[in-house]
């Protein structure tokens, strides 16, 4: 087992494509979606043994402290780290990184967002442990997610050379990243069976990220640097506080892994999927004859209804007359009803909530 091999858990997303479930309160990382656990809860349960909890990282609020504390009892304390404010992937991985050099100069991390669904544990570590490998060698390593389908709604990796094999699974440099395409291009990246999904799933060096970090995005770089010399002073979170005010807003995917050199891919079919919505979610539960889905503990009653989902809490019955592919989630102080191929606009309704003074339902 790699004693230097961490994971960093990305836990500061509010998921409002997950509204009115996911509030900035308590986001969809924090909720049981898809079981008695939830995703965060699940999210460190697939990482052990190869990464035990006491080598977890959580980045995320300082607002959810408590509560991924009181989630994950394992995780010890030094261990969550509190970002001061969302400023995109790259900040987070970069915070992240000084945090591990500060603790172990010779570490490897694998960053991982919270709030992703991965069928197969067994797969995704043995992808980490030959991600790991390459990683010695220099390479910023992502997984790459085998495309189930033509998705217009993820970024693609397109696979270049082949570096081998490294813990029985075929690696590939990286020819190059591709945005969200169209349904035509998706299409063709995925019959050419040389592209896969962009999961977010990323394996490197510390130490390597953070000299890509230096050469890529040197505002951040400077930026981090007095945080790494305060971070054992009494001063870390004040000095921290006031380089967040100025380090620039970027994905790790922009700032660095679209430029850098050595990039490499370690395709896998683990039964990936970002829950993004709910009628993603809809599809990932097994429903009644009728392909209806029920989450929640109230009372429901469905006549004529089919392909939906319904989520109830406690208090008072929901009753559906006639729907079919429908999205139906109550909550205490609001309703969402949908239909599911529509589920994505739910983010402008939360847009539109936001902009006319009703963030408190947010």
């Amino acid at each position: 087992m790699n004693e230097h091999l961490y994971a960093v858990i990305m836990a500061g997303g509010i998921g409002t494509r997950l509204w009115p479930r996911s509030r900035s309160a308590k986001p969809k990382q924090f909720l049981d979606l898809l079981g008695p656990r939830t995703m965060l809860q699940e999210t460190i349960d697939r990482l052990d043994p190869l990464i035990p909890a006491d080598r977890v990282l959580v980045v995320a609020s300082e607002e959810h402290a408590a509560m991924i504390h009181a989630q994950v009892p394992a995780l010890p304390r030094e261990n969550f780290l509190a970002e001061p404010g969302p400023r995109g992937t790259a900040p987070c991985i970069g915070l992240a990184a000084v945090a591990l050099l500060e603790r172990d100069p010779a570490a490897t991390m694998a960053v991982c967002p919270a709030d992703h669904l991965i069928t197969d544990p067994a797969g995704f570590r043995q992808a980490l442990e030959a991600a790991a490998a390459l990683a010695q060698k220099e390479y910023l390593v992502t997984l790459g997610i085998t495309p189930g389908y033509a998705h217009t709604g993820f970024g693609y990796i397109q696979r270049g050379p082949s570096l081998g094999e490294v813990n029985g699974l075929p690696t590939f440099l990286v020819q190059r990243f591709a945005e969200k395409p169209d349904a035509a291009t998706a299409q063709r990246f995925v019959d050419s069976q040389e592209y896969y999904w962009n999961g977010g799933i990323f394996i490197w060096r510390a130490a390597t990220i953070m000299g890509e970090i230096a050469r890529l995005l040197p505002d951040l770089y400077a930026e981090l640097q007095p945080v790494a010399g305060a971070w054992h002073s009494p001063r870390q979170r004040e000095v921290l506080s006031a380089a967040w005010e100025r380090v620039p807003r970027t994905t790790i995917d922009y700032g660095v892994m679209e430029k850098a050199a050595l990039v490499a891919v370690v395709p896998v079919d683990i039964g990936w999927d970002d829950v993004g919505n709910w009628a993603t979610l809809s599809g990932l539960v097994k429903g009644d004859p009728q392909g209806n889905v029920f989450h929640g503990d109230g009372d429901r009653l469905l006549l004529e209804t089919t392909d939906t989902y319904l989520y109830t809490s406690a208090g008072r019955l929901v009753a559906a007359v006639g729907l079919e592919g429908f999205v139906v989630v109550d909550t205490p102080d609001a309703l969402l009803i949908c239909p599911k191929d529509r589920a994505q606009e739910v983010r402008e309704a939360v847009e539109r909530l936001r902009a006319d003074g009703l963030a408190g339902y947010l």
